[in-house]
């Protein structure tokens, strides 16, 4: 078998792309990959005239010294026993506005193929060869776009995006200096803390102190806080956070309650036991002047 495609990229584009395992299995049409495995391997389904035919198995692709390859894979019949071999050699050459792809070498079958024409058995390796080399081409022309857009970014002048980068830093810095984080700031003690209260107690004690020495002796120690602050003082003794909390307010705070109007109400609470008791009196009534005619 010899067969040869034009291929539009330059042939050591074409080689370089040749020698990438990855690239070839991704030239394979219709090439189901198994994963984990090698990367030419896996299912490819051929179709032959009115026929699909799906195969499993392994190509490998390997260069040789003097730049040609070689391809060598034994697949098998996934729905019967037939298997395919087959041996080819890809060569590279030079030609205008690009190169050509040449295959040669032999293929040996059994099964489902030896039952089909030949020449449906050829036009659809044919088929599969030309489909090969295109998309083996259009794999090879990617590559100079990736570079030519990886150098255009490279070339780029980086020198706005540091000024940019140097602002940002500059505004972060300031709005920290003048912010304080909320982890900084003193948490106060809780209401119910005894030692906040020791200290709250002895602040109240030394202002009053100050106070005595400055106003003459106006405050004394004896005297007492406010009556409403003692009673609140002594209900919140001996009580739970959740219950000072929940509690309801008393003295002046204290809800006052709806007043309830129970002379409105009176007549309606009667009404109804009158309408039953005159509806009654009038089915008693009709009843027994029936039973007199």
């Amino acid at each position: 078998m010899e067969h040869e495609v034009f291929v539009p990229v330059p042939a050591q584009r074409l080689k370089e792309t040749l020698a990438d395992q990855a690239k070839v299995a991704r030239a394979v049409p219709g090439l189901q990959q198994d994963a984990g495995a090698e990367p030419v391997t896996g299912r490819l389904k051929v179709r032959v005239g009115s026929h699909s035919v799906t195969y499993r198995g392994t190509v490998r692709v390997v260069a040789r010294e003097d730049g040609s390859y070689t391809a060598e894979g034994d697949v098998a019949e996934t729905r019967g026993t037939g298997s395919v071999k087959l041996a080819l050699t890809l060569r590279v050459e030079e030609a205008e506005d690009g190169s050509r792809l040449v295959f040669g070498g032999t293929a040996s079958a059994d099964g489902r193929l030896t039952e089909m024409p030949a020449e449906q058995v050829a036009s659809a390796a044919t088929r599969l060869l030309n489909r090969f080399a295109e998309s083996l081409g259009a794999l090879a022309a990617e590559q100079p776009a990736q570079e030519a857009a990886k150098e255009q970014e490279a070339a780029k002048d980086p020198a706005p995006e540091a000024s940019k980068d140097a602002a940002t830093e500059e505004e972060v810095g300031a709005a920290d200096a003048g912010h304080t984080s909320v982890f900084d700031t003193e948490v106060p003690p809780p209401s119910l803390d005894p030692l906040a209260q020791d200290e709250d107690e002895d602040d109240h004690e030394a202002g009053a102190g100050a106070a005595k020495g400055a106003g003459g002796g106006d405050l004394t120690e004896d005297s007492e806080p406010p009556a409403e602050a003692a009673h609140a003082r002594r209900t919140m003794i001996g009580r739970s956070a959740e219950e000072v909390d929940h509690a309801p307010p008393r003295g002046r705070y204290a809800p006052v309650p709806a007043p309830q109007s129970a002379a409105t109400g009176s007549p309606l609470r009667w009404a109804a036991p009158a309408a039953a008791l005159a509806l009654a009196s009038a089915i008693v009534v009709t009843r027994a002047l029936r039973k007199r005619r």
